[in-house]
């Protein structure tokens, strides 16, 4: 049966209609705005050309900003994607309870996340928190007394947490993927005399690689713009060592305690965070493009 054109015009438009009015207009707004001093409110704004981005080159805590946002991106990915395919190759070995354990797994990505920033405050809290009693149980007095809040670990400390919330969607994504692998090649793969690992190299990996490449783009897009967990991990006045692009952006356009309201400027960043996921979508799009198996 042949669909005409018209038929499938009519049914993107709607879709075509909202991706043009909530992501095209408001980027291009976005665009023209980031060429102007413009605080949001009250003057208007003032043509300054590049300005922003000529004092973007010097601003040292965008830049303290930028280097977090890569280092959640690189050293989170990895780590993240590391324990993902462990878990994946535990869990699809079959292990009694798999469904429990994916459901374990993956709980701390339907919890709020102010409630995983309250519970990991407290687990991180010096003498009291979860860590030093379990510590100072253990004769380890020195790590109990270990300040995980501190201006020079704040970034670690979160980035431990971060990846703790993650990596269960990346786990339940890759086991997604290795249940539509016929168990055909499993069996054929035992008789060989092929081990558990080998099993996971040669038939796993290779046939999940369009599953690898979708959650590396999900967790590249969701690394760059991470907000909710560093803004509200150190309170009401985000700590500059827990900055993200995102959050220099929000600050910037809004204030803390005390107004900015350089929200010409902040939209300078936001445009800066757009070019730098785009490139970095396409660069991984590029590095794991990989010949497609059919099975």
């Amino acid at each position: 049966m042949k669909i005409s054109n018209r038929f499938i015009i009519l049914l993107l438009l709607p879709a075509s209609v909202m991706y043009l009015v909530f992501f095209l207009i408001p980027t291009f707004q976005a665009l023209l705005y980031s060429l102007y001093d413009w605080s949001g409110f009250g003057a208007a704004p003032q043509f300054i050309g590049l300005a922003n981005f000529q004092e973007l080159l010097n601003d040292r805590v965008f830049w303290r900003s930028m280097g977090n946002t890569v280092g959640i991106l690189i050293v989170g990915g990895i780590v993240i994607f590391g324990l993902a395919f462990v878990m994946t190759m535990m869990l699809s070995s079959g292990i009694r309870g798999k469904k429990f354990f994916r459901g374990v797994i993956f709980l701390p990505n339907i919890i709020a996340v102010i409630a995983l920033t309250t519970l990991w405050g407290y687990m991180y809290t010096p003498r009291t928190g979860l860590f030093a009693a379990v510590f100072d149980a253990v004769g380890l007095t020195d790590l109990a007394r270990f300040p995980w809040l501190g201006p020079d670990t704040i970034f670690i400390a979160m980035m431990i947490a971060i990846v703790w919330i993650e990596v269960g969607f990346y786990v339940v994504l890759l086991l997604a993927g290795v249940d539509k692998i016929p168990p055909d090649f499993y069996e054929s793969a035992k008789l060989d005399g092929a081990s558990d690992f080998q099993q996971f190299r040669f038939i796993t990996v290779p046939l999940l690689s369009d599953v690898i490449s979708i959650g590396m783009v999900l967790w590249s897009i969701h690394a760059l713009k991470v907000f909710e967990f560093p803004f509200s991990f150190t309170g009401l006045e985000p700590n500059p060592g827990s900055y993200t692009v995102a959050v220099y952006l929000y600050i910037l356009g809004f204030g803390q305690r005390q107004p900015i309201y350089r929200l010409g400027y902040a939209t300078a960043v936001g445009v800066m965070l757009l070019l730098v996921v785009i490139l970095v979508v396409l660069v991984v799009r590029r590095v794991t493009r990989r010949e497609t198996y059919q099975y």
